[in-house]
């Protein structure tokens, strides 16, 4: 059959554990991810050694653009189901993202914010309309979802390690600049692996709008044309907006509601079921919250933690901490993720797979542990440094936890939602990652330390070392216990499912 005739049914009545064309969203996702995750290990240390801001500064920067890049695909989400399609709005997302990169390899404060609120709006269209592709590759009931979003997952992760490792150590050794432009260049590969494969996608990820149809109009306009432009537009708006950081709560907490309200009165729409399901679906996101406010600590206080309090040496070569931070979580993630879907397929076929709360629950008790795993290797240094191999340890425990909970998260999405709804709500699910992520940022201002210009002298590891385990202890125990409260309520949240695990 030739791909031009492919349809849904074709593609969904596949044989084996896995479509073909998952592998062309596996590689597409991979290389974005290289640019998140390379400029993710760069952008707390760049500006507290460059631009010498101290570590509150820098954590609420470093959360506001992460919580914008997160709250976007509720606005990229709606566009791709209404107007756009999928497809359209993955190049159109992956080329502002490139961009935005490249833009920062200029060696000024105004390009490093212009790149970043580039990237911020690059990232609303990309992020939520590749993962609902994924979802599409499957019939509603296939168990081997799960293990597919598994695999996809690890695609995330090995785009991760990777940029994590080449551009955080090419930034911080050699030149934060290159290190930036580096991850724009990946963008553009990821870009070329999605045009080169795209064919065999069949009509999955088209624009809603029938071929030969008019575009819809607003004031004489093409809604296309004022989308194009009314992103461009809104480059300068978040640019304004991470100079003035602090006014990033404010714009959340009127976001979060107004979308939030949106989806319940158009899930109301959709009958009693779907609407219990939805419920369900965004009692899940709110967990997920809560899970990325701590585990997104990686791309804030781990950073400067692995920087000061972290012992780098590794047979005689001294690492890069950002490079090291960055990588060893999506490195465990890639050498666990066939496991975890070996696992998942396994129980399925022996109806003893747990459903997705249950997962959660599980992915929450882990991040609990991985950081009470942090507090001990504290308690036991006297230096001040703790051993690279418990940092690792920790971060094998943390990468397990994320496995119970990210890659189940999306399917989950994609199982629990009405299909005309899709992209709205996996927008939602990263809005959610978006309020993780600022949450996260202000956590991370808890463990400030303070710098030798506020103190007249400097901090030494023993002292930061404190600090850092205080707070941790304080993760690990509001971690677990809303990990021990999911799994209280997760046979309601079963029944409400109906039938959908």
């Amino acid at each position: 059959m030739k791909n031009s005739e492919l349809t849904v049914d074709t593609i969904q009545n596949f044989e084996g554990k896995y479509p073909k064309q998952l592998y062309i969203l596996f590689f597409t996702e991979m290389w974005e991810r290289f640019t998140y995750y390379g400029n993710r290990a760069l952008l707390v240390l760049y500006m507290v050694n460059v631009f010498k801001y101290d570590d509150t500064k820098s954590n609420l920067v470093y959360g506001s653009y992460a919580a914008f890049v997160y709250a976007m695909p509720v606005l990229g989400g709606f566009i791709a189901d209404r107007l756009f399609g999928y497809r359209k709005s993955i190049f159109f997302g992956g080329i502002l993202m490139a961009i935005g990169n490249l833009t920062m390899l200029v060696p000024t404060d105004w390009s490093f914010y212009l790149g970043l609120s580039a990237i911020i709006i690059g990232n609303g269209f990309f992020k939520p309309n590749i993962s609902s592709m994924v979802g599409k590759l499957y019939k509603d009931g296939d168990n081997r979802r799960d293990a597919g979003f598994s695999l996809f997952y690890m695609g995330i992760n090995l785009g991760a390690f990777a940029g994590s490792l080449l551009c955080g150590y090419v930034g911080q050794k050699i030149n934060w600049h290159y290190g930036f432009g580096l991850a724009g260049i990946f963008m553009l590969a990821g870009l070329l692996v999605f045009y080169k494969g795209q064919n065999v996608l069949g009509p999955i990820g088209k624009s809603p709008i029938k071929e030969g149809d008019e575009a819809p109009k607003f004031a004489g306009f093409s809604l296309n044309t004022i989308v194009y432009a009314g992103s461009f537009l809104m480059i300068p708006l978040f640019y304004f907006l991470l100079n003035n950081y602090k006014m990033t709560s404010y714009i959340m907490n009127i976001f979060g509601p107004v979308a939030l309200l949106y989806v319940i009165i158009m899930g109301i729409k959709e009958g009693k079921e779907a609407f219990s399901k939805i419920v369900v679906a965004l009692i899940l996101t709110f967990f997920s919250m809560l899970f990325w406010a701590f585990y997104e600590q990686g791309g804030g206080s781990l950073n400067l933690f692995a920087s000061r309090n972290v012992d780098m040496n590794f047979f005689g070569t001294e690492l890069s901490s950002a490079a090291v931070n960055n990588s060893v979580n999506p490195l465990w993630v890639i050498l666990l993720s066939p496991i975890f879907g070996i696992i998942w397929i396994a129980l399925g076929k022996k109806k003893l797979e747990p459903n997705s709360p249950v997962k959660f629950a599980l992915g929450l008790l882990l991040l609990g542990l991985s950081f009470y795993i942090f507090v001990l290797a504290g308690n036991a240094s006297d230096t001040g440094k703790i051993s690279l191999w418990f940092f690792i340890f920790g971060y094998l425990i943390m990468s397990a936890g994320e496995l119970c909970l990210s890659p189940i998260g999306l399917s989950a999405i994609t199982k629990l939602s009405p299909p005309k709804m899709v992209g709205l709500m996996m927008g939602m699910w990263f809005l959610a990652s978006a309020f993780g992520q600022y949450l996260a940022g202000v956590i991370g201002t808890m463990m400030a330390i303070p710098s030798e210009q506020e103190t007249g002298k400097a901090m030494d590891a023993i002292q930061s070392l404190s600090i850092y385990s205080g707070v941790f202890e304080k993760i690990a125990l509001v971690a677990a216990a809303s990990g021990i409260f999911l799994l209280i309520i997760s046979p309601f949240l079963k029944k409400a499912m109906h039938g959908i695990k």
